[in-house]
């Protein structure tokens, strides 16, 4: 009864702790996925802020939003290109660190632009536009360049495996189109040619020879007038019988079993 207990308490807290890990994990993840659904949020609000800014201010002001946004736009445009196609080539994760080193000196830029946007001092800033805007157009010349590579080794790739594909389905197409000659005429050159290449190897039968006649000498007609000819042997056959081996554990057949 004890023993039963304890079982039931163990199974109990497992329970208990199975339950409160996976609700942990799914406020985890419940709360990633807000972050996330305001961290874009708030992305899409500034740039929707900053392209107002650049078509509606005139100046310094709208220079700012406008390099800015160029600069947002292509480095986000960057990560996203570099993280898909990371996913299925493996050659580009270093280019992805060295894009997450370039990403610290985009945002280090895009601070700086923003407090310049708060400064009351126009001059000032207009005075130091220039020197942004070439640290600006470094950084979005780098990124873009991480891009177009990107892009352009995935569609290598992929037209690579388009010409061996349709070379494969060429081949294959041209297979389905060999009707000329069917499988039962190709069975039977081949039957013919084994037959004939067994019946070139079968030696051919030669007939038995006749004995000598110094082995078995015959009387002379002459000596023995009334004597008739010995009548000819019939030839011998073409394959004659195989004789029967005597093997020595075989029994020797007894004379009155022979009748």
């Amino acid at each position: 009864m004890e023993a039963a207990l304890i079982i039931f308490a163990l199974m109990l807290l497992t329970f208990v702790g199975l339950g409160a890990y996976l609700t942990v994990k799914a406020v985890g993840a419940a709360k990633r996925g807000v972050e996330r659904t305001v961290v874009q949020a708030r992305r899409t609000v500034e740039d929707t802020t900053l392209r107002a800014r650049s078509f509606g201010q005139v100046g310094v002001a709208g220079a700012l939003a406008q390099l800015r946004l160029d600069l947002r736009t292509s480095m986000r445009a960057t990560q996203q290109a570099l993280a898909e196609g990371s996913r299925t080539d493996a050659s580009l994760r270093e280019s992805l660190a060295l894009f997450e080193r370039l990403s610290a000196h985009g945002h280090e830029l895009d601070g700086e632009l923003k407090r310049l946007e708060q400064e009351p001092d126009k001059q000032r800033t207009a005075q130091l536009l220039p020197d942004l805007r070439e640290r600006a157009g470094q950084i979005i010349q780098a990124a873009d360049s991480l891009r177009w590579a990107a892009r352009d080794r995935a569609r290598r790739f992929a037209e690579d495996e388009l010409s061996l594909l349709s070379e494969q389905i060429e081949m294959e197409s041209g297979a389905l189109r060999d009707w000329s000659r069917e499988p039962v005429d190709d069975l039977a050159a081949a039957a013919a040619e084994w037959d004939a290449a067994r019946s070139a190897q079968t030696p051919s039968a030669s007939p038995s020879p006749s004995p000598s006649p110094a082995s078995s000498p015959s009387p002379s007609p002459a000596s023995n007038p009334t004597s008739k000819p010995a009548p000819t042997p019939p030839p011998a056959a073409l394959n004659p019988p195989t004789p029967t081996m005597q093997y020595p554990w075989q029994k020797t057949p007894r004379p009155e079993s022979a009748g």
